[in-house]
């Protein structure tokens, strides 16, 4: 047997209600994600996995296209950074004209 509740909701009482049920399960989801920790990868493995020589991946740093990060006297990228930049790196070969 089920149990019926018949009460009155103003349409924004019913809207706040919904929200917030459905704020509370999304936090509850964020809280159970493992977090990933960030892979930095050097020079010479950015330049490999893109393809291009090292006074390429610098002029590409410089102009913004490939982000870089100075950790202590190193430079160094992060590999999801590199990976996800590989599409705009292909559009951008083949835009040259």
């Amino acid at each position: 047997m089920t149990q019926k509740i018949s009460t009155e909701f103003t349409l924004d009482e019913f809207k706040t209600v919904i929200q917030d049920a459905v704020k509370n399960e999304i936090e509850k989801l964020n809280l159970n994600k493992p977090e990933i920790p960030t892979e930095y990868i050097t020079r010479k493995e950015t330049a490999g996995i893109l393809g291009i020589s090292l006074p390429t991946l610098n002029e590409w740093s410089k102009q913004g296209i490939i982000p870089s990060y100075r950790i202590a006297s190193r430079v160094r990228y992060k590999k999801e950074e590199v990976m996800n930049s590989l599409t705009k790196v292909q559009s951008l070969k083949y835009k040259r004209v």
